[in-house]
């Protein structure tokens, strides 16, 4: 039986509709993703990440996001231009979404409804932000670009982790590799 978050109605970025049920039975890390931040190097680690794993059910999910600073001007074309050139990006990628705010969109307000809470290296990234007078918000909305939402074969957020934390960070790895052994 598919969970509420499998059901969200999506579009690809290439406009076609799709669901996170069409990835049932995989682990999968959702990404906001953005082309103009500090952050966005991160790009290349979760294509290497979505390499390692795809061959044992896994997939990276990218979901372009406007809501930080604004990062994220482009169009979906303009987006998978982007990605491709710079960092041959080959996994899944969504059309522009807002992932906080009134206009969040519906598989962002079940993802931070389900894990309120996140994961974080350390404090640094929040002290970061506040040092250019960012306010990060409540800790159960999306902090900034590149927060990623570990979720389970069945559908279900089995973790979440702050933006400063790399894809291929061993705190995030060591989640994916446990959930895939599940």
């Amino acid at each position: 039986m598919a969970t509420a978050i499998q059901t969200v109605p999506l579009k690809t970025i290439t406009g076609q509709d799709a669901t996170l049920g069409d990835h049932a039975g995989k682990v999968l890390l959702a990404v906001n993703v953005a082309s103009k931040c500090g952050l966005t190097p991160q790009y290349a680690a979760l294509e290497a990440v979505h390499n390692r794993y795809k061959d044992r059910g896994f997939a990276v999910l990218g979901f372009p996001a406007n809501n930080f600073g604004a990062q994220e001007p482009g169009s979906d074309a303009e987006i998978t231009e982007f990605c491709t050139t710079n960092f041959g990006v080959d996994f899944p990628m969504f059309s522009k979404i807002s992932v906080k705010g009134d206009d969040q969109h519906p598989l962002y307000q079940k993802l931070t409804a389900e894990k309120p809470t996140k994961t974080y290296k350390d404090d640094s990234f929040k002290k970061k932000l506040a040092g250019y007078g960012i306010d990060t918000g409540r800790e159960d909305e999306v902090t900034w670009n590149f927060e990623k939402f570990l979720i389970a074969k069945d559908g279900t957020v089995a973790g979440r982790f702050a933006p400063d934390i790399a894809p291929d960070d061993a705190i995030i790895t060591s989640a994916i590799e446990a959930e895939l052994a599940k």
